[in-house]
């Protein structure tokens, strides 16, 4: 799925201490030099560490020549070595791979150990102990094995969303491989490598001497330690804005075009997510340039992001997503057309049992616009056969057409202001001819999604390499589909799932309306009416979505 970003009003701007402030380093051969000055100075063995996607040998072969112009002969070691065959990482990776066609299971406990040789480890030992300056890089380079042997410890970070794009277009060269991986799955990295590189990560956080950030492949910052940590435990204390990412789609409609998002490329809008764990964050922290990092990283601090209660039940968890999906058209169009797939969310149960993920999929509709025939797809009709339903789209496998499927799921007229609640099991999608802001929970640390798809009209998905609708169907889930239906029926739905406001605080400059909830739903959706100010507060323990 292609993703473009818009950085219109990003930046996050925090204020720290000037000595850390300036302490940070802006520029590829300012930060070489920095690094060249501390082995020079006494650094023996320098270790540059880090996530996916980073070119490491530029970076090492950088400081090598730097140390060289000083008199300093260093030896280079690649951490790719250190790794297990690639045959041998496929078979580690493969429980959680598994052989469902579209989800794994999260690797809960593994470390890039795991897929790491005792006797590279040892023999790399051995050369850090050696007389002469050392530079071991690439991922993995700074392992616990390796922590009384190093005299400095770097780890250069990388987002989701460039790794992403580089495992799409067949560029990611994953643990122990010098070249893109060839048959990568993208399970092994959702499912396995990232959890592993994300353990790495965590240790790193208080292992590390300097945070590197290398978005842009021609520039580095580095970023001492104690700065770092400053700036993450300062960022936790503001409201966080993240870098916008927006999918073009099957379904995908055209109201971004007119409200200034600044975002090239972009030829329809299916998804466009405001927040997130996988999306990435600016920091302005008053040096020469806003830093790019994942979101994830302010999970450092856990607690005062989520809050006690969240952080404890769902450590590591950023436990909510926003998305506002697009539904303009300038002309009338179909249903087949303008329609989301009908598909279900699964349970917290469902994900814990058959993916080992913590949290299910509990989802929200709220309208932000209504245009001529905004609408909602939402439970079965009360005399439909669910039976016949999941036989047909047995036969479909959404490739032939299901021509009757509008006599098993409701439809609901949509206004400005509805809210429809979607607790896991309940068949449902947007219907086009609105704006959906979406609030759900997030159940994934790294933002897998579990959407199970029933039937998406055997229509094709968007080719974005040509612009055009004339993409493979997507695949459908059918045996999950039909394991979370909770054959919710149109008459229940109206009683329970179609929500009304409450004003809960009223003051004469604005007031404040909660939505009524179902008993399963985690959360509550609520409202800020105001013209110059209005009041609010996460009381230290709630967490806010605005």
């Amino acid at each position: 799925m292609p993703v473009y970003e818009s950085i219109k009003n990003a930046d996050n701007k925090i204020k720290i201490s000037e000595k850390n402030r300036a302490s940070a380093i802006f520029g590829w051969d300012k930060v070489i030099s920095a690094l060249a000055d501390k082995v020079a100075g006494g650094a023996k063995n320098i270790a540059i560490d880090g996530w996916y996607g980073i070119d490491y040998k530029r970076i090492a072969e950088a400081l090598k020549v730097a140390l060289s112009a000083k008199g300093i002969e260093a030896k280079l070691l690649p951490a790719e070595a250190l790794y297990l065959s690639r045959e041998e990482i496929v078979a580690y990776n493969q429980p959680y791979v598994t052989d469902d066609p579209g989800f794994g299971k999260v690797n809960t406990k593994g470390v890039i150990e795991d897929v790491m040789s005792e006797e590279k480890i040892a023999e790399y030992k051995v050369v850090l102990s050696a007389e002469g300056a050392v530079i071991i890089y690439g991922v993995g380079a700074a392992v616990r094995a390796f922590e009384d042997s190093l005299s400095v410890k770097c780890y250069v970070d990388n987002t989701h969303q460039k790794v992403q794009w580089d495992m799409w277009e067949g560029r990611l060269a994953t643990f122990g491989q010098s070249e893109p991986t060839k048959n990568y799955n993208w399970k092994e990295y959702h499912y396995s490598d990232y959890y592993m590189l994300a353990r790495q990560k965590d240790y790193m956080y208080g292992a590390m001497d300097y945070y590197i950030e290398n978005y842009f492949e021609d520039d580095l910052v580095l970023v001492p330690r104690a700065a770092y940590d400053e700036i993450m435990s300062t960022l936790v204390k503001y409201p966080i804005h993240e870098v916008k990412i927006f999918s073009p789609g099957p379904w995908g409609a055209y109201r971004y075009e007119q409200m200034d998002y600044g975002v090239e490329g972009l030829a329809n809008n299916a998804w466009n997510k405001i927040a997130g764990p996988e999306l990435r964050i600016l920091i302005d922290f008053g040096g020469e340039r806003s830093i790019s990092m994942p979101m994830l990283n302010a999970m450092q601090y856990g607690e005062e992001l989520v809050g006690a209660l969240i952080n404890k039940q769902y450590p590591g968890l950023f436990p909510l997503d926003i998305w506002l999906d697009d539904g303009w058209h300038p002309t009338k169009q179909p249903a087949e057309r303008i329609s989301m797939p009908m598909h279900i969310h699964p349970s917290s149960k469902y994900v814990q049992d058959n993916f080992n993920e913590p949290l299910g999929r509990y989802e929200t509709y709220y309208i932000a616009e209504a245009y001529e025939g905004a609408n909602t797809w939402m439970g079965f009709k009360d005399d439909a056969d669910i039976e016949e339903w999941e036989r047909l789209c047995e036969q479909s496998q959404n490739i032939t057409p299901i021509e009757n499927w509008k006599d098993f799921i409701a439809n609901w007229n949509s206004k400005e202001g509805d809210l429809y609640l979607i607790p896991p099991g309940t068949m449902h999608g947007h219907g086009g001819n609105q704006m959906v802001l979406e609030m759900d929970t997030n159940l994934s640390i790294n933002g897998t999604e579990y959407s199970f798809f029933e039937y998406d009209f055997a229509r094709p998905s968007w080719d974005d390499n040509k612009k055009t609708m004339t993409g493979k169907p997507l695949k459908m889930h059918l045996e999950h589909g039909r394991n979370m239906e909770k054959t919710r029926r149109e008459s229940w739905v109206k009683d329970n799932l179609l929500s009304t406001p409450l004003v809960f605080k009223w003051t004469p400059e604005y007031f404040l309306d909660r939505y009524k909830s179902y008993s399963v739903m985690p959360y509550h959706v609520e409202r800020m009416h105001f013209e110059r100010r209005g009041e609010y507060s996460t009381e230290g323990k709630f967490m806010h979505m605005f």
